[in-house]
């Protein structure tokens, strides 16, 4: 089947792609970070620099408007980049453009619905919404001003990045670009998850050290040699301290970025988490006067849902830079719906959406990718979600297994469920639903994060009421 052609009169120029935004995007932030003490240009300053209107570069980042390719070259020139063929797309001679799949930033109206298109047509723009959004993906929605701290904060020596959130709300998608403008900038990096460890190096500190040394050694192309660099006699902490500082950072001549991804399988291990923290803080504590462990620029990455099994009263990790990921905005989920060629400018869809599932990443992303790869209207979607779960099923079951681990916290959150309006809770209590990601706050009382939890809670509590 021939896909359907969507014209769309513009003027004629060039536009930018997903790619060749984010190229120039972070040679701009990589520029104020070095050349402007880490402060952001307005659109009117950085027009002066590159010697074009703020209207032109308003018309460069919709990315649906084109502007002439001597601006574009001068813009990637400015900040020391040469323009690539892949960077831009050329607006035909006729002032308009041929645009074959809906994998664009074009507005679509009701007429031009994607779900159209067959499965096999739409599957070969979008695939199913499982894990991180890949690095050259048009579907990533960037979250001011998340993105620009991590930037900034990852060119620090000896700095430290925190990033928590329940699971599904792009904490991977978030360090995967945080990498990547890691890379850009001369550094190395290293990416564990933690997820990889063998059980049976949590139960023994002197092997998971072993096994972290090893792993980044690895990552980095090094040799580990521990029988020749690892003496227990002196402790494992003492002897993983040296190991690093000596062996992998001052042979570095970059600094070293070192992800530590789902932290949170340690939270089931207490007395390894909090023998693992100690020896992270300590590092950090030896950045603030040794130049050599400033190399070293951590990131560590959690979910939050394992905070249950933690006592209260004891951060898993409280230093550096929080980072914690928000849900969607409305605009946002205009824009992202538009990427998938859906023309939600209205509102309404949004509102729609946004009520059933609130501002969360993964189920608008979910749900969009079913408005379009399949034959169902938003309203058949919300219908059957609310239902029986519908596309939400497996999402659901899991927090209500999580849920049940936790019998006070049934109690609590049943109460919350059947109240018909807001409460205020124990902080404990608030705490642990809010890292599960069951609830919003209005103002200092809480509710049900959606309507979706509202609903599908309320007929599996009901049984136990």
């Amino acid at each position: 089947m021939e896909m359907k052609q969507t014209k769309i009169k513009r003027k004629r120029g060039v536009v930018l792609t997903s790619k060749g935004l984010q190229r120039l995007q972070e040679a701009i932030i990589s520029w104020e970070i070095v050349e402007n003490k880490g402060n952001r240009l307005t659109l009117s300053e950085l027009g002066n620099r590159i010697n074009v209107s703020s209207k032109t570069l308003s018309r460069l980042w919709s990315l649906s408007k084109g502007v002439d390719q001597k601006t574009l070259k001068l813009c990637f020139s400015t900040f020391k980049l040469e323009l690539e063929a892949e960077d831009y797309i050329v607006l035909s001679e006729e002032n308009e453009t041929e645009i074959s799949s809906f994998f664009t930033e074009s507005l679509s109206t009701p007429e031009d619905n994607p779900s159209q298109y067959s499965s096999d047509e739409l599957e070969s723009c979008f695939s199913y919404p499982d894990g991180p959004v890949p690095l050259d993906s048009t579907l990533y929605i960037e979250r001011p001003p998340i993105e620009e701290l991590v930037y900034r904060e990852i060119t620090q020596p000896g700095c430290v990045i925190r990033i928590r959130a329940p699971r599904q709300m792009g904490k991977t998608s978030l360090v995967l670009r945080l990498l990547n403008f890691a890379q850009t900038q001369g550094y190395r990096t290293v990416n564990l998850n933690c997820y990889q460890i063998d059980d049976h190096c949590l139960t023994d500190l002197n092997q998971l050290l072993r096994c972290l040394c090893w792993q980044i050694a690895n990552e980095m192309g090094i040799d580990p040699k521990l029988h020749d660099n690892w003496d227990e006699e002196f402790g494992c902490k003492l002897i993983c301290s040296f190991y690093l500082q000596n062996y992998i950072l001052k042979a570095s001549k970059s600094p070293i970025v070192l992800v530590l991804s789902e932290v949170d399988r340690f939270f089931e291990y207490p007395h390894i988490a909090q023998e693992f923290f100690a020896l992270l803080r300590s590092w950090c504590e030896e950045a603030r006067q040794d130049q050599i462990w400033q190399k070293l620029r951590l990131v560590v990455v959690y979910s939050t849902e394992q905070y249950l099994s933690l006592n209260i009263n004891r951060s898993p990790f409280n230093i550096g830079l929080p980072i914690r990921l928000e849900e969607f905005t409305q605009q946002q989920v205009i824009y992202l719906a538009r990427r998938y060629g859906l023309d939600w400018s209205s509102g309404q869809e949004p509102a729609q959406l946004m009520s059933l599932v609130g501002g969360h990443p993964a189920l608008i992303q979910l749900a969009l990718f079913y408005l379009v790869s399949q034959n169902i209207t938003l309203q058949d979607l919300i219908h059957e979600a609310i239902a029986n779960g519908g596309i939400y099923r497996h999402h659901l079951r899991r927090h209500w297994l999580r849920l049940k681990t936790n019998p006070s916290l049934v109690k609590i959150y049943t109460q919350l469920v059947f109240a018909q309006q807001s409460m205020i809770l124990d902080p404990v209590d608030t705490y642990k639903l809010e890292s599960l990601g069951l609830i919003c706050f209005d103002g200092d009382r809480v509710l049900p994060r959606c309507e979706l939890y509202l609903a599908y809670f309320k007929k599996q509590l009901s049984a136990i009421v």
